[in-house]
């Protein structure tokens, strides 16, 4: 199995990547008047820069609307004036649920896992979901997913996506994959690209995958967080975060890792011939579309309609940000999901 490769097209390709993208860093939480949103959002830690940004960009009659809370972070959040305390949701996942967990009534304890009734109107997500009978997801962006790997390590940064499927199933024993925490976005779609489900990790199907925190299979890793990426690892990294980690947009993170480039193509912005791509999404209470007398704030901010309160959704008029932060923009923004 090869594992060196000359890192001299990585390179020139990375600087491709940062190129033009220098955006003023937004606050990891909530900052100026108002306090408490309108619309307070929690999950992906992909998407958390750009939904700061958002939040400190879009205002309805000059007041800021949308609350958006860090996945990372720890601790406790409060999203709203009263009774609305808990524990920060950290990842897709985690953020649907919070969001699906706040439109059920009888949620009232404070501070746990649990998101109080009425304390969350959107989750981040980086992935995709259906099926659930109370959310829905709003396309608004597009990425690139590559996979990083240690910049001092022997790692080769440069694969077929079918090589590097083999080794995210195990195939190759000189190179460890490593996953994102269970219920990232980012973790969950990788999975999806290289054909494995979490009830086979669980069944011990691929053990490379089972994050036991061995030399043979290495613990999970925070999602887009390379700083403990060891020189024989591979993981799977958003490009958009890769770029704004690396133009001051937000901490850096990256550690001594760099991106690859799968079957010839540079992980780079606007490259939609890149193997890997995937849309972000924000998920939001289906009773809030079809809205019968006027555009509720939430279709306002996240969807695009049409018919008499035909309107644009205020994040897809925000394609310079979103080019900013490593986003590119795409012609459905704002359209639901069919289901």
């Amino acid at each position: 199995m090869r594992l060196f490769k000359s890192a001299a097209a990585v390179t020139c390709g990375l600087g491709l990547v940062a190129a033009g993208f220098m955006a003023s860093p937004a606050s990891a939480e909530p900052s100026g008047t108002p306090t408490y949103r309108e619309l307070a959002g929690v999950g992906s830690d992909t998407t958390q820069e750009i939904n700061n940004a958002l939040s400190d960009a879009i205002t309805i009659g000059g007041t800021k609307v949308i609350g958006s809370y860090n996945a990372t972070g720890g601790g406790t959040i409060t999203t709203k004036a009263s009774n609305c305390n808990f524990l920060r949701p950290n990842g897709s996942g985690a953020g649907r649920t919070a969001l699906t967990q706040s439109l059920t009534a009888g949620n009232t304890a404070q501070g746990g896992a649990v998101a109080p009734t009425g304390c969350v109107d959107f989750a981040r997500s980086s992935g995709n979901s259906t099926g659930n009978a109370t959310i829905i997801g709003v396309p608004y962006a597009q990425e690139a997913v590559s996979f990083a790997v240690n910049a001092a390590g022997g790692v080769a940064r440069e694969w077929t996506l079918a090589e590097v499927i083999n080794i995210f199933k195990c195939g190759n024993s000189e190179i460890l994959p490593v996953l994102p925490q269970t219920g990232s976005g980012t973790r969950s779609f990788w999975l999806t690209t290289i054909g494995v489900t979490e009830a086979q990790i669980t069944a011990g199907t691929y053990p490379c995958l089972t994050g036991a925190g061995t030399a043979t299979s290495r613990s999970y890793n925070q999602e887009n967080d390379g700083r403990t990426l060891k020189d024989d690892e591979i993981m799977p990294y958003s490009m958009a975060q890769y770029n704004s980690q690396g133009t001051a947009v937000t901490s850096d993170v990256r550690g001594g890792t760099v991106l690859g480039i799968i079957g010839g193509k540079v992980p780079v912005v606007f490259n939609s011939s890149f193997p890997v791509l995937r849309s972000m999404y924000t998920f939001i209470p289906k009773a809030q579309l079809n809205d019968a007398d006027a555009r509720t704030t939430t279709e306002q901010v996240f969807v695009t309609q049409t018919g008499t309160f035909a309107g644009t959704a205020l994040v897809c008029q925000q394609g310079d940000l979103l080019n900013r932060y490593g986003f590119g923009t795409i012609a459905n923004c704002g359209t639901p999901n069919a289901s």
